[in-house]
């Protein structure tokens, strides 16, 4: 089993990091500066920074709050919202991000993911999809979950890797927020259908659902979340000994 990374999601609007439950009812956190120095020097393995009101809101991402959460990072960033084009993909990389998390500009225009693959390399790309069930269907859902695209979920994601995506952030509506653990019966489906790194996102609750996600399903790569670490309710450190201690490889 390949070493399994914890990955802290700073969702950022207006400047702040905030959180909600089923991507609806956002509460304030913290300065994502603040944020992301801390994760950085408490062992995090990456950070995630979603700017998640750019796409619905129809603008670009904020790029002097980036810059400076970038400063305060050694440890890789992956950046999405309001990423539509190979410009945007251009600007948040010089801001400072490692990857860049495509999701809406995506659905809208497939060809983005291709283009932004040959231009910057597959490992640059990640797709993010933010997926929900529909009367028993896995859907795609468009500008920070608020939209039904009517996609069905797994066939988007298996046809985003064939067109050049080199990871997946599979986040789940249903389970984002409850704290009642990740979604395996949706990672799995996605699992079996792609070869690249596949990270899990929404519903981790406390240790063991880490736990629970690695042992299950040894293909997801890494585990993400917000508010039980944002809120100290899981300290990093002793999530990746808890690890350790089931026989899942983490970085100390």
């Amino acid at each position: 089993m390949i070493t399994k990374r914890i990955i802290p999601c700073l969702d950022v609007r207006n400047g702040r990091v905030v959180k909600g439950v089923n991507f609806e009812g956002l509460a304030d956190v913290s300065s994502p500066v603040e944020l992301a120095s801390y994760y950085s020097k408490n062992g995090a393995d990456e950070l995630v920074f979603y700017d998640i009101t750019a796409s619905a809101e129809g603008r670009k991402l904020f790029s002097d709050i980036l810059t400076e959460t970038a400063g305060k990072v050694f440890i890789p960033l992956t950046v999405g919202g309001g990423i539509n084009t190979l410009s945007d993909f251009d600007r948040v990389l010089k801001c400072g991000a490692d990857k860049v998390s495509v999701n809406s500009g995506a659905i809208r225009n497939p060809n983005l993911i291709d283009e932004a693959a040959k231009l910057y390399g597959s490992q640059c790309v990640v797709l993010s999809a933010d997926v929900k069930r529909v009367d028993g269907v896995f859907r795609v859902f468009a500008k920070g979950g608020r939209e039904n695209t009517g996609m069905e979920a797994i066939e988007w994601i298996r046809s985003g890797v064939e067109r050049g995506a080199g990871e997946i952030v599979l986040n789940s509506i249903d389970t984002d927020g409850v704290k009642g653990g990740f979604d395996l019966e949706m990672l799995q489906k996605v699992c079996d259908v792609v070869s690249v790194p596949v990270i899990a996102s929404g519903g981790a609750g406390k240790i063991e659902d880490f736990i629970t996600l690695f042992q299950t399903l040894p293909k997801v790569d890494a585990g993400l979340a917000a508010s039980i670490f944002h809120f100290g309710e899981v300290s990093i450190s002793e999530l990746k000994r808890a690890m350790q201690a089931h026989g899942i490889p983490a970085r100390i």
